[in-house]
């Protein structure tokens, strides 16, 4: 999806996971699950189709200059030195968001590294890629993200750190299409406004949704 899409339409299609985890649990594990909870993931798909729709994500074929990567990368670990340094210093919940948020531009700088990684795959085929350097970036950040995002779930509650690693992935995401793969946007005043907007209520639909959400994964006791 990221090799023959663009970055800043597929990250933001993972705020569908939190729905579909949603319709799982209910089917699945049967829990109950309230009506605020499917509320929020219509909101978010609402929000997330009006955006996708009105923005009209395009663009990124050119290959980014080897200074884009390099402020990109010192960009991002720098976002997360800082968000790690100040959860330190604040109780379960504070350290629980800022850390989820920290393994969120992880996760988006492991899309961009993706994305170069198959396309370096295209060109240069399978044994090739060993001669790069997006795959070893990509091995790193892979592993970077699983721990940060590890210590954040462990930081705090999941209705803390699931709305910073759901909604500031795919916001990261966005900023690093166009900084790296010059993705863009419509320009028209309004349609931006619109998409802005859009995008807003996908970020409140998923806040919505993973705090009305069951709490645990127990399923739900049968009162017979």
């Amino acid at each position: 999806a990221l090799h023959n899409g663009e970055v800043s339409v597929v990250q933001p299609l993972l705020v569908i996971e939190l729905v579909i985890t949603l319709v799982l649990r209910r089917v699945w594990i049967r829990q109950q699950i309230r009506p605020a909870a499917w509320s929020g993931g219509a909101l978010a798909c609402a929000g997330l189709a009006v955006f996708l729709g009105v923005s009209e994500p395009q663009g990124g074929q050119f290959t980014p200059a080897s200074a884009h990567w390099a402020a990109a990368i010192i960009a991002c670990a720098a976002g997360v030195a800082v968000l790690l340094a100040l959860g330190r210093l604040g109780g379960a919940g504070v350290r629980a968001a800022l850390w989820g948020a920290a393994a969120a531009i992880a996760w988006a700088l492991v899309a961009a590294f993706i994305k170069a990684t198959t396309d370096t795959i295209t060109q240069f085929g399978a044994g090739g890629m060993f001669t790069h350097w997006p795959v070893y970036a990509l091995a790193v950040s892979g592993l970077a993200g699983v721990l940060l995002e590890q210590w954040a779930l462990q930081a705090g509650p999941l209705r803390v750190s699931q709305p910073f690693l759901v909604i500031v992935d795919p916001l990261v995401s966005i900023i690093l299409s166009m900084w790296l793969f010059g993705e863009h946007f419509d320009h028209d005043a309004l349609t931006v406004a619109v998409a802005v907007v859009a995008f807003a209520v996908m970020c409140a639909g998923v806040v919505l949704l993973t705090q009305a959400a069951p709490a645990t994964m127990e399923p739900a006791v049968d009162p017979g």
